[in-house]
């Protein structure tokens, strides 16, 4: 079954940009089989706890939940309990993803928050562990409490590229993130909301793990933030 997303990603430069290099990334090119490459997409119209290895902190009032809200296109709703630094984090079960320099990989996905500004939040690929804020190897976006930018980290065995501010959040404002790995051109392209990627060189490739989707939100104060989820979308070169 072809996947929407990776499909609108490989073609979005052509809705948005015009330049030739861009035009001529891997990444926006049409694959003749799906079944070059293998992965995992949820637009959350439904949503099964079993599938995901689920870590929280309940210190303050109330539960973390995670339960489907109502949204066109399917949502996944993320809420903490209420004390400071109380936290969310879904990865899914099995690390299924192997990342190389001679593959190509994708990973988009959808999301708003609350609060940005006092909330840390995180999405992308990682290794399993219960500290998804702090991990040793993973290629993710993430923002921590009290600043509404967005970085974005390529991690191998706890040295990490990262790139600052690709982006400022917004309370309750929807953004969508993407990443790509291109062996031709031995490079790291992350995109925000389908906008010209950008280009880093991709030192640091965490190619020695296998990896996971990761989502989570932690608190920055004594409230319950909540984060949303439109889709993930994870795929990977066989």
């Amino acid at each position: 079954m072809a996947n929407p997303h990776f499909q609108s990603m490989i073609t979005f430069a052509g809705n948005s940009v015009s330049t030739k290099h861009k035009k001529d990334l891997p990444m926006f090119q049409q694959y003749a089989s799906d079944q070059t490459f293998y992965g995992y997409s949820n637009d959350f119209f439904t949503y099964q706890a079993d599938d995901w290895t689920i870590t929280t902190t309940e210190d303050g009032t109330g539960s973390a939940t995670e339960a489907v809200t109502s949204s066109a296109g399917g949502a996944l709703l993320l809420t903490n309990a209420a004390g400071d630094n109380d936290n969310d984090f879904l990865q899914l079960k099995g690390e299924a993803f192997k990342l190389s320099s001679s593959k190509r990989a994708y990973f988009s996905a959808r999301f708003k928050c609350n609060d940005v500004d006092q909330s840390d939040i995180v999405i992308g690929l990682q290794i399993t562990d219960t500290s998804p804020l702090d991990v040793t190897d993973g290629i993710f976006f993430i923002s921590n409490d009290g600043d509404a930018g967005l970085d974005f980290l390529v991690e191998k065995d706890n040295t990490a590229t990262t790139t600052e501010d690709v982006a400022t959040l917004a309370d309750d404002t929807f953004i969508t993130v993407s990443w790509f790995i291109d062996p031709d051109r031995s490079a790291v392209y992350y995109s925000i909301n389908n906008a010209e990627p950008v280009k880093i060189v991709n030192t640091n490739l965490p190619d020695d793990e296998e990896l996971t989707i990761s989502i989570g939100i932690q608190n920055g104060e004594a409230s319950a933030q909540t984060l949303t989820v439109d889709y993930v979308t994870a795929i990977v070169e066989r």
